[in-house]
């Protein structure tokens, strides 16, 4: 970056930080911040800053202009110590952090920047699923990260002194990561045996939460696929899945035909092949259903996470706080356009576009930001300054020369 296009986004930073409403976090002063400056390498961080250092987070951010700015997940009795040691952990926000970058069957290289972001929502409202639904946490904040992600930061007191281990097992839960069928049955002895000498079991499927419940809906949603379908529709379905033959497709058919209240309560013992669906189901349950969160966020209890309503310094777009019942139509590419960056156009020289469709030409680019699209050029050009402000900030332009 040259020292032109620095200082201008230095002050054009500054600019924004004096008209927005920045909120500080909960305990605010029990938290270490820390900040990168607009400098050379771009790279240094500052850190173990407490509010007593800092000050008032909207004169400070005002002030030095930080290319990015972060707060700690962890509460602290001396927050500006220079260690953990002596900082005096008291207990942690439990965060997650979801990356475009790490999400399955999403190449970089190859996928735009807005079918990242539209991967990755979805990947967010799979994550609310499990921390909503399946460990009941109620205090959340969503934010979109400014970049390519999210970040949920959940503040129930409950989750405050789990330690790094607690934190992998929740991490490893939404994840999928070693849950099996035998993870979601229930098995129970009944009267009778089973063979000459053993008991009789009933293996029921857990329905009334976590992964049985998923696994139990797709079920039921197979079992109602298939009493629409006619018998030979039906029949190709069930052998699409391995190990299922001829002998077993009659027995499940006639099954869901005399009882199919048994199979939406949970029951997989009305045929041995039942089971084999199930395992099925839960393979395909987990790959569709898991949230690929990034593990080392949520299990550093000394985590530093991006503060909401600072600016990103790799976009200039706001790191934006998102209301609950307004994700859905969350738009990252208008909603997080900061208003200030909106007023006029600028001329920048554009330098990279080999991150830009179509992949294989260097010389012009496709992106769509703030509800418009854009088709770019190398060299110098005017375009609006929310535009150059991100090609700049992501290394892909210069500001013109004076």
């Amino acid at each position: 970056m040259e020292d032109r296009t620095r200082a201008y986004l230095r002050g054009r930073f500054r600019d924004y930080y004096r008209r927005a409403n920045v909120l500080s976090p909960p305990d605010a002063g029990q938290r270490e911040w820390g900040y990168i400056p607009f400098s050379p390498d771009g790279t240094t961080m500052v850190r173990h800053q407490s509010l007593v250092d800092i000050g008032s987070v909207s004169e400070f951010l005002a002030d030095r202009r930080p290319r990015h700015v972060y707060f700690s997940a962890g509460y602290y009795e001396t927050p500006g110590a220079q260690t953990m040691e002596e900082k005096n952990w008291q207990g942690s926000d439990l965060v997650f952090d979801l990356d475009a970058d790490h999400l399955p069957g999403i190449n970089p290289d190859e996928t735009t920047y807005k079918a990242m972001l539209t991967a990755c929502k979805d990947a967010l409202m799979r994550l609310l699923s499990f921390i909503e639904e399946d460990f009941n946490f109620t205090d959340l904040t969503v934010v979109f990260s400014g970049s390519r992600g999210y970040h949920v930061h959940v503040r129930d007191e409950s989750v405050k002194k789990l330690d790094r281990e607690d934190r992998r097992e929740i991490v490893e839960y939404i994840r999928g990561v070693d849950v099996g069928v035998d993870q979601i049955i229930d098995t129970e002895a009944v009267q009778g045996t089973a063979g000459r000498k053993s008991p009789a079991e009933k293996r029921t499927l857990r329905t009334n939460g976590g992964w049985g419940r998923r696994v139990h809906e797709q079920l039921v949603e197979l079992v109602s696929e298939l009493q629409t379908i006619d018998e030979k529709q039906a029949t190709m379905r069930l052998q699409s899945f391995e190990g299922i033959g001829t002998e077993s497709t009659t027995a499940i058919l006639r099954a869901i035909q005399e009882n199919p209240d048994a199979i939406k309560q949970g029951n997989i013992d009305l045929h041995s092949a039942f089971l084999k669906i199930v395992r099925k189901l839960t393979e395909e349950t987990i790959k569709n259903e898991r949230a690929p969160i990034d593990e080392p966020v949520t299990t550093d209890t000394h985590r530093l996470i991006r503060l909401p309503g600072s600016l990103h310094g790799g976009s200039g777009l706001k790191v934006q706080r998102i209301d609950r019942d307004e994700i859905s139509d969350f738009d990252p590419l208008v909603d997080a356009v900061p208003e200030a960056f909106t007023k006029h156009d600028i001329t920048i020289e554009i330098t990279d576009l080999s991150e830009y469709p179509p992949y294989d030409e260097d010389s012009w680019g496709k992106i769509e930001l703030g509800g418009d699209s854009f088709e770019l050029t190398e060299g110098l050009d005017s375009y609006p300054e929310y535009l150059g402000v991100f090609l700049m900030t992501r290394g892909h332009a210069e500001k013109e020369k004076e």
